[in-house]
């Protein structure tokens, strides 16, 4: 390991970013080479893509936390910790979840800089990793400033023999966002033709990602991204992607294809219903089980692997990245999961469950929450009503975690087509939206607004961690998080939409970074 002077200030996740190769390598493999090595073996390339995707994996541990439950989506167990306070909108820059989730991010934008550094070297065979690379690095800074906001963009291995880090001051967010379009675009170049891996960064995941930043950043780029999700949208039998939904049968009861629709929906996340169903109505009496068999399909765009190996262990052998990519205990947020009822922090919060309704929802209501809950919520509002997204039972399981799927396209696409504006009759926002809807068990529509697009994406994705920054987008996280917060006690303001930089970056590089109001 290189030596570091005693006098250099650097912080901890920058540290990250300057740890040394044979350390950031060693994948529980114990012939595990340093870089310089690595660069001259055959597949090194490849075994330096495996480790930024390895790195990542970390990053979902406690996303949840820290966007789902600052939503209104959700709510917290009054009895769990530090998770009520989370949910309240009171967090400490001292909290071990937004240091955490700083600094796992961090990592991994060290180890896809190794290859960007080194992408010169790259044979042709492995221009993919260079490509997956850019692609990482680019989702790693956009989870940091839709996290953070004003974040320093790492576009290099930092060396700890100098002061480096000072030459990566805090951004403006608008500059951050143009790096990120940047990254994304660099990757959509390299990632051409390379065949599709779900496990893997592809070129349509890099397109819609980019199309995404262009919606995020402060002054939208609306026509920048509807050309972008266009290419995707109107081609998306060439990407191998389309919505996971069962064809409505003339011959069957309303009932009868929404428990279809049921299924379908649930098979997105890997979940298979374990029960059968009311012949009157439809109704699904049963249990959802992860089938990994059903993880892999046309909706998923890009997906985060986790595959139960034992108590101890995950393996991403399931993403074709072999035993290389094994790591200790590295399972997504278990808060989202079966896990959850204990450490009650995914509970659907009062204001969702007016929403999400058998009879609002007949398909998304039973493969997101606890149908059994909410009947015994109906009569008693203070049971707690959980979500079954993530039916993994105990504190290691292996759901997939989906970072982007179809679904997410074509309400983005009717996004961009709707460029802020408060509705639209566009034949392509339409039926982009209606798309979904189907698949939703819901009528059709045929003028489209802002509100219901908003909702329509609360719906769709909940407990994907998507509800806090579309707030954000949609110019609207004050207003609603506002009134929630004041309907349930708690203690948001406009000042606390964004996250605190942890403290210890802050105590590690004095007069380096500029706190967020609000702490």
């Amino acid at each position: 390991m290189k030596k570091i002077y005693k006098n250099i200030i650097i912080c901890f996740a920058f540290l990250a970013l300057l740890t040394s190769c044979e350390e950031e390598l060693d994948l529980n493999n114990p012939t595990a080479l340093s870089l310089e090595e690595l660069l001259q073996t055959e597949n090194g390339f490849d075994l330096l893509a495996n480790g930024v995707l390895d790195a990542y994996q970390k990053v979902p541990a406690n996303e949840f936390l820290l966007t789902e439950l600052r939503s209104d989506n959700v709510r917290a167990n009054s009895e769990n910790g530090n998770f009520p306070d989370i949910n309240a909108y009171i967090i400490d820059p001292s909290n071990g979840d937004v240091a955490t989730y700083y600094s796992n991010n961090m990592a991994t934008i060290k180890h896809a800089n190794n290859i960007i550094d080194n992408r010169f070297l790259a044979p042709e065979s492995y221009q993919y990793a260079v490509g997956e690379a850019y692609f990482m690095r680019a989702l790693c800074h956009f989870n940091l400033v839709r996290a953070y906001q004003n974040i320093p963009y790492i576009d290099k291995v930092l060396d700890v023999a100098t002061e480096e880090a000072l030459d990566y001051p805090q951004l403006p967010e608008s500059e951050v966002y143009e790096k990120i379009i940047e990254d994304f675009k660099t990757s959509i170049a390299y990632l051409n033709g390379v065949t599709q891996n779900r496990y893997r960064p592809s070129e349509a995941a890099a397109i819609c990602l980019a199309a995404k930043a262009y919606l995020s950043q402060p002054n939208p780029n609306y026509t920048e991204a509807e050309l972008l999700l266009a290419s995707v949208v109107e081609n998306n039998g060439s990407y191998n992607l389309d919505l996971l939904s069962t064809e409505t049968d003339p011959s069957l009861s309303t009932g009868e294809n929404n428990y279809n629709l049921v299924l379908d929906y649930g098979n997105i996340f890997g979940n298979e219903f374990v029960g059968s169903y009311s012949d009157a109505d439809g109704t699904p009496d049963g249990t959802w089980t992860n089938n990994s068999g059903l993880e892999i399909n046309e909706e998923v765009i890009f997906s985060i692997a986790y595959d139960y190996e034992s108590s101890d262990n995950y393996v991403t052998s399931d993403s074709g990245l072999d035993d290389q990519i094994e790591t200790d205990s590295e399972s997504f947020s278990f808060a989202m999961t079966l896990q959850g009822p204990s450490n009650g922090v995914n509970l659907a919060s009062l204001d969702f469950l007016e929403v999400m309704t058998p009879e609002l929802q007949p398909v998304r209501f039973y493969a997101s929450v606890n149908a059994l809950n909410y009947g015994s919520f109906l009569s008693d509002p203070s049971v707690d009503v959980f979500n079954v997204k993530f039916p993994t039972d105990g504190e290691i399981g292996d759901n997939d975690w989906i970072v982007l799927r179809y679904a997410d396209v074509l309400l983005l696409y009717a996004e961009a087509i709707l460029a802020g504006g408060d509705s639209t009759t566009d034949a392509r926002a339409i039926d982009a939206f209606n798309q979904v809807r189907a698949r939703a068990g819901l009528d059709e529509i045929a003028n489209l607004t802002r509100d219901m697009l908003l909702e329509e994406r609360r719906v769709e994705f909940v407990y994907e961690n998507q509800r806090l920054y579309d707030l954000i987008r949609f110019g609207e996280a004050d207003t609603v998080l506002q009134a929630f917060s004041d309907a349930n006690s708690l203690n948001y303001n406009p000042d606390l939409k964004y996250l605190p930089f942890p403290q210890r970056e802050i105590d590690n590089l004095p007069d380096f970074y500029s706190q967020n109001s609000g702490y």
